[in-house]
């Protein structure tokens, strides 16, 4: 990247470990359907103010995953990939790489935590811009804390635990007099650091070796989006807020330039799930108008198609031809059969968009770049999904999708 002569290079690194004792391969977690390191580096690439995002990693699929969603990858060596390796030894040893291999210095450099799912790219800015804009020696992300800390314990003898006794096992206020409950609204404000993303002076980072010295600025995030994965229970959380917190981002919706082939489930995805059966043991589903517009219009768009189900059933046969896509359908194993016809047909997984809304389709969901549930689709479905329609499956939600690739062209392509 080319840079203005007065402009300041700022670096990004993502320490990501391939070791994780809480959550196995922690940082290839999908959440949104996204691994957790793509995300950290998505939201640094669309912050303004930086200039490079690093990955430091000992581990081949971690890079392999960061480069493809736009990082580069700083190899880190087996001294600082142990379990007591600092943060702040892995950032200085990306520095160094870094600066080594472009041959200019760094100015500022950011600590960014890919076990913050839901660091935007304006928190990353808003860091970066602390340090780049002289206010600040160094930031770090907060939030609004309104909340009472507790410490196990006897209060050393400062005299806040002699209510409960002399000699009595208790505990202790840490941010307050327990004695003393005053309202939110007459209580200083607290400031909780949400371990997401840290700006520091580059030489003076070089110079003190840790991440807050000189001026530090706190710069305010949204509560609602403070999350560290540190177990399975977080890691569920994540998955489960990710449709929510992640429906106003940008990305957060793929356009046609983002694809090549759009995959659909059948039943629950382009129906409302429900059968109707005859005395004779026929079956009929009911199906959207809507979504066979928009299956017509991303044909002619020039994407490929597919419909892919686990039933046997003349009724999903009978719908492909109507919409003039291919089928594959009685299939045992969706994900192996998603995977072959990507092979067959020269596509990238990472260029597929999925369609799902039942726990069989989770398999299919992981294997792909763009996973989408239905508004109708299982819990676990939507966690695992990148992007969740406002519409259930047979009402409609195939042509939102449509929508989204396709934009204001759907309605003028020809017909």
């Amino acid at each position: 990247m080319s840079l203005p002569p007065t402009a300041r290079r700022v670096l990004a690194v993502i320490p990501a470990r391939g070791g994780s004792k809480g959550v196995p391969a922690k940082n290839l977690a999908p959440v949104g359907g996204v691994p957790l390191v793509a995300r950290a580096v998505r939201a640094c690439r669309a912050a303004r103010h930086v200039t490079d995002v690093v990955v430091s990693t000992d581990d081949p699929a971690i890079a392999d995953v960061a480069r493809r969603a736009g990082a580069e990858v700083v190899v880190r060596p087996a001294a600082l990939s142990g379990d007591t390796a600092s943060s702040e030894a892995a950032v200085l040893h990306a520095l160094d790489a870094h600066e080594d291999t472009h041959g200019a210095p760094v100015d500022v450099v950011l600590l960014v935590q890919c076990t913050s799912p839901f660091l935007s790219a304006g928190d990353v800015d808003a860091v970066a811009a602390a340090v780049v804009g002289g206010r600040a020696d160094t930031a770090v992300t907060v939030a609004p804390f309104h909340g009472f800390l507790w410490r196990d314990g006897e209060d050393g003898g400062d005299g806040r635990g002699a209510a409960a006794g002399a000699g009595a096992a208790g505990g202790h206020g840490v941010n307050h007099d327990k004695s003393v409950r005053p309202r939110r609204q007459d209580r200083p404000q607290d400031l909780l650091e949400t371990g997401a993303a840290y700006a520091m002076d580059a030489a003076g980072f070089r110079a003190h070796r840790h991440r807050f010295f000189g001026r530090t600025e706190p710069v305010r995030t949204d509560p609602a989006r403070v999350l560290e994965i540190d177990d399975p229970h977080d890691l569920a959380r994540a998955r489960a807020l990710a449709p929510l917190l992640d429906a106003g981002e940008p990305g957060a919706r793929p356009t046609a330039a983002d694809l090549d082939a759009v995959v659909l489930d059948f039943d629950g995805t382009q129906t409302d799930d429900r059968v109707l059966i005859d005395s004779d043991g026929r079956e009929f589903v009911a199906v959207h108008r809507g979504d066979g517009l928009g299956v017509a219009a991303l044909r002619r768009s020039g994407l490929r198609l597919l419909i892919l189900s686990t039933e046997q059933n003349p009724v999903v046969a009978a719908r492909a031809r109507k919409l003039r896509v291919p089928v594959l359908h009685g299939v045992d194993r969706k994900d192996l059969a998603l995977k072959q016809w990507c092979e067959e047909q020269g596509i990238a997984p990472e260029r597929v968009l999925y369609v799902g809304n039942d726990v069989n389709d989770l398999p299919c969901l992981a294997l792909v770049g763009w996973p989408v549930a239905v508004a109708s689709a299982h819990d676990a479905v939507r966690g695992a999904a990148r992007a969740v329609t406002t519409l259930p499956g047979g009402d409609g939600a195939i042509r939102e999708i449509a929508g989204w690739i396709l934009g204001p062209s759907l309605d003028s392509l020809p017909r």
